[in-house]
């Protein structure tokens, strides 16, 4: 039997926010397109046995390797201006030798950079006030180095979803107010001089959003909400999805889809249930103070699921450009959700594993193996 200290610090109620994203997600997906549920099913599945690998890993004492993962990943980045796969004018995926498989770096890059930024916050004391210049300076290196990547390929949103969510991180633990009063002013000036280094395709979404009406994709979408009404529709009512008037009504835009099916008041619930999801792990966030290594982890999950959600449901509602970020757990794909699922585990590595009895803070002599027997008893 597993310890039973582990299963008293596991986060159980974690599994009634994550199960019912999934069971959702597989049900629109389902309606839409029978063979791409399917897919979603082995998806779910590598997710689980993802899960379990990832939560026996002692992360707190594996911290020496959190530079080397980094890099790996920042050096996967690089193979794809060389290597890379191009899809829909995108050189984002490399694809595994010898398969049809592809990856795409930009994924596994978010985990490096929470990781090593979790790492580096919890042995560098945070003085009164927050960190000053060189810490700041230190610590954003290891930001805008994959940001900057991510972008020549290119690819906006995941860039911004970086960005917001390595400097957020920064934000949460603490950082001189001086510093962001500098930083606003810097990007308040350069701001013409960032647009005019966007791609065509980049620029176009901007002037799609700001214009007075906007784009097929989004008149669709705002249709579709519209038509969804108090309480919805049935599946053979909802026309805008059945008809394929709604793009993308399996990932990008499948928010459309469920307000569609389930009206005004399923939106509600279901936005509401994602704000308790995301609060969820801003408890923890100030739950241990002197755990500098789960509040960073914890505040990073929580400002990916609020980026991820918030941009998804503006994008469909015309609020904000279309940058291709799924709604996370329920829309279709792999990438998304197996990188929410790896963080999830990670997290709850963290929880069970922290006072000691498990291997997060065994003596260094001893090997994994022996501490992952030592995880397992009566």
């Amino acid at each position: 039997m597993v310890n039973r200290k582990i299963l008293t610090h596991f986060d159980f109620l974690l599994l009634f926010f994550i199960v019912p994203l999934m069971g959702l997600s597989f049900f629109l997906i389902y309606e839409v397109n029978t063979a791409l549920s399917l897919k979603q099913i082995l998806y779910f599945s590598m997710g689980f046995v993802v899960f379990w690998v990832i939560f026996f890993i002692p992360f707190r004492q594996f911290d020496r390797l959190f530079h080397f993962f980094y890099w790996f990943c920042v050096f996967l980045l690089v193979l794809v201006a060389f290597f890379g796969s191009v899809k829909l004018g995108a050189k984002r995926w490399l694809t595994l030798p010898g398969t049809s498989l592809s990856l795409q770096p930009s994924e596994p890059v978010k985990i490096a950079i929470l990781l090593l930024l979790a790492h580096l916050i919890s042995t560098h004391p945070i003085p009164p006030g927050g960190y000053g210049w060189k810490t700041f300076g230190k610590l954003s290196l290891y930001i805008i180095i994959p940001t900057a990547l991510i972008l020549k390929q290119p690819d906006l949103g995941t860039a911004l979803v970086v960005l917001i969510m390595g400097f957020g991180v920064l934000f949460l633990a603490g950082v001189h107010p001086k510093i962001w009063i500098t930083i606003g002013l810097v990007f308040a000036i350069a701001s013409p001089l960032i647009y005019s280094s966007l791609h065509d395709y980049q620029k176009k979404r901007l002037h799609d959003f700001i214009a007075e009406k906007p784009n097929y994709h989004v008149r669709q979408s705002i249709i579709a909400i519209g038509s969804g009404g108090l309480l919805g529709k049935s599946k053979e009512e909802s026309t805008q999805a059945k008809l394929k008037f709604l793009p993308i009504a399996t990932s990008d835009f499948i928010f459309a889809y469920f307000v569609e099916r389930f009206g005004f008041l399923g939106a509600f619930f279901l936005l509401a249930f994602y704000m308790g999801f995301i609060l969820h792990f801003l408890s923890y966030f100030n739950s241990d103070p002197n755990d500098r290594f789960l509040q960073t982890i914890t505040g990073g999950i929580a400002i990916l699921l609020f980026v991820y959600t918030s941009i998804n449901v503006a994008m469909t509602l015309g609020l904000a450009p279309v940058v291709g970020l799924p709604l996370p757990l329920l829309s279709y794909g792999g990438s998304s959700f197996l990188t929410f699922i790896t963080l999830f585990a990670i997290f709850e590595n963290l929880l069970a594993f922290k006072f000691g009895f498990g291997y997060n803070r065994p003596s260094r002599r001893d090997g994994f193996l022996a501490q992952l027997v030592r995880a397992f008893g009566s």
